[in-house]
């Protein structure tokens, strides 16, 4: 096993020494025989492969992701062809570890990458809608590392679709650097939803949450690098969520009295569902635990209050709604696809569409 493993990193280094050495002349004698910006197209294919190599233990160094983020800072066609060749490269991989890397760096994208190359990848690809990404049958077997990478692969990629449809709704990319939100701003935002929005809004925040804690057992990764650095990004990210939570948790105890037996109904079962998760989020170090601790308290009387307001207003009636929900809640991630007419508003102004 130990042979076999070597063989497959040696093979691995090899090929991608050789990708990036064709790449490199490539581009070389396109820069020579041409202008510059013509020859963009090689230079994206040897930054691709240098951020996305086939070792499958150390994440992408930061200069290649920046290197890569970079082509999103000139037109929006350079933009869209570094994501197009960025899926590509996702699309037609069978190995694990440069899957995972792509999947990083689409990652990367939404947390780090300019507005117009996040963009690029908000209408990415032309058509498409639940599971776009397509790599809920990923297999690499190559080895028990590769098998066991490759679960990785597949929840990552769940992950990433689920993040990418909770931006949808949000208005803005969760977590992203370039897309922070003022909190006073977002509070007010939040308060002039209608209450079914604000329903599907923290509705869809809980489900990235529970995808969160759908992740694969570490087994024998623990301390592997790559998949740390996963982790540390999507820590991150569920800190945010868990913020944009207690936005709109808040702002449901200042409604609580007003809210139709429907929507208490969804946002009972959402909250409950979250309440599931508690114990098994990630632990994200130089986090204050007053935050983690306020956010379940906070969960937990809001769960009591809507309960206790509803029973009373509905005698019972929320009781036998909450059963009848919950038979249906199967069909919860598919109410979540993305449709053609989809569309999300950005901080720009400009609304986007999110038709794949």
């Amino acid at each position: 096993m130990g042979k076999t493993r070597k063989m497959r990193d040696l093979m691995g280094a090899i090929k991608d020494k050789a990708s990036q050495s064709k790449a490199a002349i490539l581009s070389k004698l396109s820069a020579s025989a041409a202008s510059a910006a013509s020859s963009y197209p090689f230079s994206l294919h040897l930054t691709l492969l240098r951020a996305t190599t086939h070792d499958p233990f150390t994440p992408p160094p930061q200069k290649h992701l920046a290197n890569l983020l970079s082509f999103g800072n000139s037109s929006r066609a350079t933009a869209s062809a570094a994501v197009e060749s960025l899926m590509d490269r996702l699309q037609t991989t069978h190995d694990s570890a440069v899957a995972l890397k792509c999947l990083l760096a689409v990652h990367h994208v939404i947390k780090y990458g300019s507005f117009i190359l996040q963009d690029q990848l908000a209408v990415y690809p032309a058509a498409g809608g639940r599971n776009y990404l397509n790599l809920s049958n990923f297999r690499d077997d190559s080895t028990p590392l590769a098998w066991e990478l490759s679960s990785w692969v597949r929840w990552y990629a769940q992950y990433v679709e689920n993040l990418l449809l909770t931006s949808r709704l949000l208005g803005f990319f969760l977590g992203s650097n370039s897309c922070t939100v003022d909190k006073e701003k977002e509070e007010d935002r939040v308060s002039a939803l209608m209450n079914a929005e604000l329903v599907r809004e923290t509705e869809s925040l809980v489900s990235l949450v529970e995808e969160i804690c759908r992740r694969p057992e570490l087994l024998d990764l623990d301390g592997n690098r790559l998949v740390m650095e996963i982790l540390g990004l999507v820590g991150e990210d569920q800190i945010c969520a868990m913020n944009e939570t207690i936005v709109r948790v808040n702002e449901f105890d200042e409604r609580l009295s007003c809210l139709s037996l429907c929507d208490s109904v969804e946002l009972l079962s959402a909250l409950k569902r979250s309440e599931e998760c508690a114990g098994r989020l990630l632990a994200v170090p130089n986090v204050k635990s007053d935050l983690v601790n306020g956010f379940w308290r906070l969960i937990k009387e809001t769960v009591v209050k809507a309960a206790k307001v509803k029973e009373e207003e509905g005698n019972g009636k929320l009781v036998v709604a909450m059963r009848r929900h919950s038979l249906s809640e199967s069909a919860r991630f598919g109410d979540r696809d993305i449709r053609p007419s989809d569309s999300v508003r950005f901080p720009s102004g400009r609304r986007v569409s999110f038709g794949y």
